[in-house]
């Protein structure tokens, strides 16, 4: 039993015993999670998404990814929160979220390079594996490159309680090329804060040990959490849930917003 202690107590200490030993609580505290005002989903994520920690959504086109991430920022901003937005491909539109409920006042959107879905309009010199003339790395993968350095600076300041970054249209063999010293550092800085990290992708990028994973799939999303623990509901309802949250906010207004072409 003493080396079982030791052993415990090592993980406590590395701060790894959540990972080990823990399942997913019926509800966190309310000072722990982020809302997201929509009882399906806060039903499912246990109160919200973790605050210190790094949550990700992720599945097909049309599965409902990002009604989730607005959604979330909306909540949080109705809330009095600051939250932002790393737009990696910039893809957002300020009006369409700003009639879904998001106070655009109250969010920084760091916009990022354009390029086009249609591959027939794809310049060459930006497809993956394709070396760019001028400097290290392919076109696409330093406009990764810079959306990953924003995210970092982001939280690192902890101004923003909630920062969403979108890497929905990044290729799958772009993300499995990130090192996971990326999102270490991003943990790290967030780590005991009031900051809520949540990755949009295709397919599982990472997550912290606390955080979640909502698999979004075009019949019925499942929330993961520690352990891999699921909760299921039924997609249409959830979707539903989701879209009325949402599109119950549609009166516009004026629209403001702080706005980066950092990347």
């Amino acid at each position: 039993m003493p080396a079982r202690a030791a052993v415990e107590a090592l993980l406590r200490d590395r701060k790894l015993d959540r990972t080990l030993t823990s399942t997913l609580p019926e509800r966190l505290g309310e000072d722990a999670v982020a809302p997201l005002e929509t009882d399906a989903l806060d039903r499912g994520l246990a109160g919200g998404l973790p605050r210190g920690q790094v949550s990700e959504v992720v599945g097909p086109a049309s599965s409902g990814r990002t009604s989730v991430a607005w959604a979330a920022l909306a909540a949080a901003t109705r809330r009095g929160e600051s939250v932002a937005l790393i737009d990696t491909f910039d893809r957002f539109d300020p009006p369409t979220a700003h009639a879904c409920g998001l106070d655009l006042s109250r969010l920084l959107w760091v916009r990022g390079q354009a390029i086009s879905k249609t591959s027939g309009a794809i310049d060459p010199a930006w497809l993956p594996g394709v070396r760019a003339v001028n400097g290290p790395g392919t076109f696409i993968e330093r406009v990764i490159d810079r959306a990953i350095k924003s995210l970092n600076l982001v939280v690192q300041s902890r101004v923003c309680t909630l920062v969403v970054i979108d890497l929905i249209d990044v290729p799958a063999n772009a993300l499995r090329r990130l090192p996971a010293s990326t999102w270490f550092r991003v943990e790290r800085a967030i780590e005991g804060s009031d900051t809520a990290v949540l990755i949009l992708a295709a397919m599982p990028v990472a997550r912290s040990a606390g955080g979640r994973s909502i698999v979004m799939e075009n019949r019925e999303p499942a929330w993961k959490g520690d352990h891999d623990r699921s909760r299921r509901m039924a997609g249409v309802k959830a979707q539903a849930s989701v879209n009325a949250a949402l599109w119950s906010h549609a009166a516009r207004v004026d629209l403001s917003t702080t706005v980066l072409n950092a990347i």
